[in-house]
């Protein structure tokens, strides 16, 4: 059964940091394009950042570029989400998610196929 499962959420203080894990099984993480989301209470899904297959290429929401970094690890079945300088803007519920290599890199949301169930991230200011 293909499953994803996010760790690293918690509450920081504006301008600190965090790395976000998507934990991966059931499917071999190599064949997958990953993308990271967040919805914040009342807003919509945003994507965040996405990654291809052999990270040879990414992608940034214009809020985040500069301060987020994604990195993913095929052999270990994992992929981060390094979020620095964090403000109160950033807070949300953060969502990996995957899809079969095959599909244009997207930070679109109906792009992704399987979902993990989120990990929370509080920031105060």
């Amino acid at each position: 059964q293909l499953k994803l499962v996010e760790s690293g959420g918690d509450t920081v203080q504006s301008g600190g940091s965090l790395r976000l894990s998507c934990v991966v099984s059931g499917f071999p993480l190599h064949d997958y394009v990953i993308g990271w989301f967040r919805q914040a209470p009342g807003k919509e899904r945003e994507g965040v950042s996405c990654i291809n297959t052999d990270s040879s290429s990414t992608r940034y929401a214009d809020s985040v570029k500069g301060r987020f970094t994604i990195s993913r690890v095929n052999t270990q079945n994992v992929v981060y989400l390094q979020m620095n300088s964090l403000n109160p803007e950033d807070a949300a519920v953060y969502y990996c998610a995957a899809t079969f290599d095959g599909r244009p890199l997207s930070m679109e949301a109906w792009a992704y196929d399987y979902w993990g169930q989120g990990t929370h991230v509080a920031v105060s200011s």
